[in-house]
């Protein structure tokens, strides 16, 4: 069994990264380091305590928009996706740009 299971991610790695344009596995790879910085700072919580609450909801709240805006930019910026959204993938990238910068005021704002 753990044959079969090595054969079949080996076969969907390779899939992925024949498949799949460098700039979407970047994009990719980000979601997957916002994904984990939010879930180190679940358990960190959940271990240590919450004593600054307002700083723990500010970067749980930060990671878990900034992989939602990671995967908006992903959608647009998929050329299999280009009949479904209007524009660029440049003007997805400005997009998602001016939402960090605005995401960051607000969790600079939220701490005080």
């Amino acid at each position: 069994m753990p044959a079969a299971v090595a054969e079949i991610l080996a076969a969907l790695s390779q899939g992925y990264t024949s498949r799949t344009p460098l700039r979407l596995r970047a994009i990719d790879a980000y979601m997957a380091f916002c994904a984990v910085a939010a879930l180190v700072q679940l358990v960190y919580c959940a271990a240590a305590g919450s004593f600054p609450y307002n700083a723990f909801l500010a970067g749980f709240g930060s990671a878990a928009a900034c992989f939602v805006f990671a995967a908006a930019l992903r959608i647009k910026s998929d050329p299999r996706n280009a009949a479904q959204f209007r524009g660029t993938p440049e003007g997805a990238f400005a997009e998602f740009v001016f939402c960090h910068i605005a995401l960051h005021f607000v969790v600079a704002n939220f701490l005080g």
